[in-house]
């Protein structure tokens, strides 16, 4: 057995161990259903609040029955609930794009909301759904605010939200056992329903033309959710082009032309709101380059690009695995991302605060740390200078990898060795 696998052999039963003794009884405290949790965030640069907006009873439950308190402690925000008796019996992290406008320009001139929303297992009798925000300056999580839930309560819709229908672009078994992606059309209209199908089925190939995903491909489930749009393409504001769309994504986020998004998360959770979910994907139709991909939140991209699969996969990353930005010379709305006295709570970036907790029981003995930024260390995992959109003071692990540039070869060993652990999150 090489080292490499026996690095990742040591992770997976350290993974293991935790996963039980996060483990709780799903059916003591929880239905086979879903509960969708609608929130609103509002604050500016130096204060936010959370507040209730409604609460949605929906059909399925995919996620993992065993592993219910999130193992990982990714995220600028955690979600907990609680039972009456005080026990935390479900926790999931999360970043929004709300956190990322309050690190923009725009974020210190007033205040704004946005709309989110999230998923818990339906709750068999009352609990507590609790919100925490990261501290910036310690890294730890505070709460920000608490919601009793009754699932007794007779305000709790059931409405079917859509009439959309849900396409099977693969399956491979039990959705509490896969890890279940959604692809969500946008910009297409009824009338392009069916390139969207080949759409899906064309990304749902370029995410297992690459590891790990390519040797975890029985792990996954991928529907396909055919939300037509009365307009086709989406929203290129700075160029004065509006359009009527299932989820009303947008460029010029932040004033970023690149930075495509869908400002209202709730409509994108909505559109999901029948189906089996894991992760949400939205296609969007058009060729401009574009994307963006917030944890466990939503990944979004340009559907016929000719790097729509290098995108696709590096938004992915961000949004399903937690991972963070390796590049450190692109246009950014960012100001201050990240706190340099503060370990990075992202598996692929140190500030070397804690760095312990990071991948140097991946880097061999004869590698410099730092590792020169030189062609000398193509392919070797070490701790590279330059991450987090910030040139200095961040480290990265390899000296180009899917998450730094569309034009690497694939993911480093760092990265895939994080995929893999939040596959076996979902599906152990």
């Amino acid at each position: 057995m090489n080292l490499a696998i026996k690095r990742y052999t040591l992770v997976v039963l350290m993974f293991a161990l935790l996963g039980g003794a996060y483990a709780q009884d799903y059916d003591q405290y929880f239905t086979p259903e879903r509960l969708r949790i609608d929130v609103i965030f509002a604050g500016d640069a130096s204060s936010q609040s959370v507040y209730l907006n409604s609460l949605h009873r929906e059909q399925f439950w995919s996620g993992s029955r065993v592993t219910l308190k999130d193992p990982f402690n990714y995220g600028e925000y955690q979600y907990k609930v609680i039972t009456e008796s005080g026990r935390e019996i479900f926790s999931k992290g999360f970043n929004s794009l709300f956190q990322e406008w309050r690190t923009t320009p725009q974020a210190k001139q007033g205040k704004r909301a946005f709309e989110c929303s999230y998923w818990i297992p339906f709750p068999k009798e009352r609990v507590v759904v609790a919100f925490f925000e990261r501290d910036k300056k310690s890294g730890e999580f505070r709460e920000m605010g608490r919601f009793p839930v009754d699932p007794a309560d007779k305000l709790i819709s059931r409405e079917i939200q859509n009439s959309y229908k849900i396409d099977t672009v693969l399956f491979n078994g039990n959705p509490e056992n896969k890890v279940d992606i959604v692809f969500i059309a946008e910009g297409y209209t009824l009338q392009e329903m069916a390139k969207f199908s080949k759409d899906a089925k064309r990304f749902a190939g370029y995410l297992f033309d690459i590891e790990p995903y390519k040797s975890r491909k029985s792990d996954f489930n991928i529907w396909a959710v055919l939300s037509d749009s009365q307009d086709s393409g989406t929203d290129i504001p700075h160029q004065g082009i509006w359009k009527r769309t299932a989820v009303s994504s947008n460029f010029y986020t932040f004033e970023i032309d690149r930075y495509l998004t869908a400002p209202n998360q709730k409509i994108v959770a909505s559109a999901a709101s029948n189906s089996n979910c894991d992760a949400l994907y939205v296609i969007v139709n058009t060729e401009k380059y574009g994307g963006g991909g917030i944890y466990n939140f939503y990944g979004l991209s340009m559907s016929d690009h000719k790097q729509s699969a290098e995108v696709f996969v590096h938004e992915f990353g961000h949004s399903f695995a937690g991972l963070g930005d390796e590049y450190y010379s692109s246009e950014v709305a960012y100001e201050e991302f990240y706190n340099l006295k503060v370990e990075p709570w992202e598996p692929n970036i140190t500030t070397m605060v804690n760095f312990a907790s990071k991948w140097r029981d991946m880097i061999s003995a004869d590698v410099p740390q730092p590792t020169p930024n030189d062609p000398a260390y193509k392919n070797i995992t070490g701790l590279f200078e330059g991450g987090g959109y910030m040139a200095k003071g961040i480290f990265r692990p390899y000296l180009d990898c899917r998450m730094k540039t569309n034009s690497a070869e694939g993911f480093c060993p760092v990265c895939s060795r994080a995929i893999n652990l939040m596959i076996d999150y979902y599906t152990k």
